[in-house]
């Protein structure tokens, strides 16, 4: 009889199966397609994928673990299926819905951070703003700013079908409004819009009203990489992007419309935080606490080789090697990958 502990994974597709191996080493890995197939009676411990499986669908003597792409992922975007080199595994909620605390927002709340620890992520922080990375570490083109701008704002958009607009906004709820907001708040400030990748590369929707974009910002760019994009901006204003906790990593001034899990501790403008959402993020938190908690205690990482990563420095390795070969690009094969991907 196996010792190694077993994990009923429920609703993955084919090609994610990889992964949650990969990450969930050593555990045993039983997929199963829906909840009413796991096992009744003894404790069960289950994974399923970010809230794509509702808590009420699981049996009573379920423990659910929720995994989900970590901040440091790939080269190359998720809805293109590029392997992730990081992931997260919450067992109280997930990071991007705020109704509810989620193992990082424990962690925010609670961890003491010691100096070593903080030492670590203010070294993360300039190892990731020095060599340019991202999430994704998609875009080549560099971005010029003007003249005469004096203060720039860079407002990211959205998949709005996301999880972390749905659940994360409530008041400015897509790219459009939130690029209104923006107008209303700052009419003096030269506001730069970027699309989602996802969307920009035809594997997800574009927002309601889109298409009038241009008519609330000075100028919309598409092929910038973030990294050196977040670089020339003066602040971003956000939803819930994580383009924020990046912007956040870099020094720079960040204010949202909705409740990120990097906002509500001190760090960010927020406009429309719940009082629920603030009494349990009342603490303030310096950079690199934040730095500490996202990217040191919180993932999973693993190579392409489907070994574990000991932390993030490794992963930083692996992602600037990455960025330097050629990745296919997944434009012909987005019909399938959007099939496989259900």
């Amino acid at each position: 009889m196996s010792s190694r502990p077993t994990i009923h994974a429920v609703g993955f597709p084919l090609w994610k199966r990889k992964h949650v191996r990969t990450f969930l080493q050593p555990a045993e890995v039983r997929f199963v397609p829906t909840p009413a197939l796991l096992p009744r009676g003894e404790a069960v411990t289950v994974a399923t994928w970010g809230l794509r499986v509702p808590e009420a669908r699981f049996p009573p003597n379920c423990v659910v673990w929720r995994l989900e792409d970590g901040f440091l992922r790939s080269v190359g975007l998720g809805a293109d299926l590029t392997p992730p080199l990081s992931w997260v595994k919450d067992t109280r909620g997930i990071y991007y819905d705020p109704s509810r605390p989620s193992d990082l927002e424990h962690l925010l709340a609670t961890e003491d951070f010691p100096a070593a620890l903080q030492d670590r992520a203010k070294a993360l922080a300039a190892r990731i703003r020095a060599a340019g990375l991202t999430k994704y570490n998609v875009g080549s083109s560099a971005w010029r700013r003007p003249a005469a701008a004096a203060r720039v704002i860079l407002v990211p958009g959205q998949v709005e079908s996301d999880a972390s607009v749905r659940h994360g906004t409530r008041t400015v709820t897509t790219n459009l409004a939130l690029l209104q907001a923006v107008r209303r708040n700052e009419p003096d400030a030269y506001v730069l819009y970027k699309p989602h990748p996802d969307v920009l590369a035809g594997l997800r929707k574009s927002g309601r009203g889109e298409e009038q974009v241009r008519e609330w910002c000075h100028e919309s760019v598409a092929e910038a990489a973030m990294g050196s994009l977040l670089e020339t901006v003066d602040e971003i204003h956000t939803m819930t992007s994580l383009a924020g906790f990046e912007a956040l990593l870099r020094g720079k001034k960040v204010v949202t419309y909705g409740m990120p899990f990097y906002a509500g501790w001190g760090l960010t403008e927020d406009h429309d935080m719940t009082p629920e959402v603030q009494a349990r993020r009342g603490r303030n938190l310096h950079r690199d606490e934040l730095v500490a908690a996202c990217l040191v205690l919180y993932p999973l990482y693993a190579g392409r080789d489907g070994q574990l990563r000991k932390g993030p420095e490794e992963t930083l390795n692996e992602l600037s090697a990455w960025r330097e070969e050629k990745p296919l690009r997944g434009s012909a094969l987005r019909p399938v990958l959007r099939l496989l991907s259900r």
